[in-house]
């Protein structure tokens, strides 16, 4: 069972916002010149409560597991590759591992669930809760137990590795999962998996149609209409995005920054906040993802993320892509000159 507490997420205070406005004001620029930034500025000094936030120290986890539902053909790639990559990881070859290290952003793999049996190394953590998800086509991608079991365990990860960080950015590794996380946001927002099913690792177009099928009628299946949120990841979801939604609520009742990824991230977000609404003031979307069904969810939130570079790697890597933003969010409120302090006057 989850521990009680674990995901108690505070609501942020408004307290210093008149404050943090005013001193974003008071920089030697036109109101409202940096646009984004001053936002982000805000946001970010406002869930740390202090005139002078910080986002030096960043931690990145990469949660990697294997899905049933790949039986049902959705994914152009064995699920042999799924371990293949987690090794890239391990060897510092991916992309995620270039952008972390240019980033000084810290780096971890979890094994959530891999089928393939991993080798030690300093920078894998082996938490395995099963060998992968049961096929969502034909029964519960996982049982009760096992749901609790990711949960926890993602929050665990988040105590273990990112106790020290002040922002926080997850990432994800496991072939078919762009089909369970097209299923899970399927399911949490009412939308035809045919709306929202994109290409994937390079599904052709026919794939494509076969996975809406596939996603459609495991919906239908499980009833999904008549489900919780967690009810939903239990029946369509993966493992290593039910320890995504569980570090991403610990994460926030540990008042860190949450850096969202693309389409699977969102997924794992997106459970979080059904489950609790305010985990959005905690929460910077990195970018719009190229998978099809991200646009039109982003959308359906009112939110603008910070890139839109046409992504569709996953790993976290859009994620890492916008810490130089979040960087500068906070260095420019704490280090650009007021007019004060310039002798600059200011416009009549």
């Amino acid at each position: 069972m989850v521990e009680k507490g674990v995901f108690n997420i505070p609501l942020l205070s408004n307290e210093l916002d008149a404050e943090i406005q005013h001193k974003i004001d008071m920089k030697t620029k036109p109101q409202g010149s940096l646009g984004r930034l001053e936002s982000l500025a805000a946001q970010i000094a406002r869930l740390q409560h202090t005139l002078s936030p910080c986002t030096d120290t960043a931690m990145h986890l990469v949660f990697a597991a294997d899905h049933g539902v790949c039986e049902e053909g959705v994914s152009p790639f064995p699920q042999e590759v799924t371990a293949q990559m987690v090794l890239n990881f391990l060897q510092g070859g991916a992309a995620i591992n270039v952008f972390c290290r240019h980033n000084n952003v810290g780096l971890k793999v979890i094994d959530a669930g891999v089928k393939t049996s991993l080798p030690e190394h300093p920078d894998l953590v082996s938490c395995p809760v099963a060998s992968g998800t049961r096929n969502f086509a034909q029964e519960a991608a996982m049982s009760a137990g096992e749901l609790a079991q990711c949960l926890q365990t993602g929050a665990e990860m988040v105590d273990c590795w990112a106790a020290d960080a002040q922002v926080l950015s997850l990432g994800e590794m496991g072939i078919g999962n762009t089909t369970t996380a097209a299923a899970v946001l399927a399911a949490l927002l009412n939308i035809p998996a045919r709306d929202i099913v994109g290409a994937g690792t390079g599904a052709s177009p026919e794939m494509q149609v076969h996975k809406a099928q596939v996603i459609q009628a495991a919906l239908e299946h499980h009833q999904t209409h008549q489900l919780s949120p967690l009810e939903i990841l239990q029946s369509v979801g993966g493992l290593e995005i039910a320890m995504m939604t569980g570090a991403f609520l610990r994460g926030a009742a540990l008042k860190k920054l949450l850096v969202v990824d693309g389409f699977i991230a969102t997924s794992a977000w997106m459970v979080a906040y059904q489950l609790c609404p305010h985990i959005r003031d905690y929460t910077v979307f990195a970018h719009q993802s190229h998978e099809q069904g991200h646009q039109p969810i982003l959308s359906q939130l009112g939110i603008v993320p910070l890139l839109t570079l046409d992504l569709r790697l996953g790993e976290g890597t859009g994620a890492i892509a916008a810490i130089p933003l979040i960087r500068l969010a906070t260095a420019f409120l704490n280090e650009m000159a007021s007019f004060d302090d310039a002798g600059v006057s200011q416009s009549a």
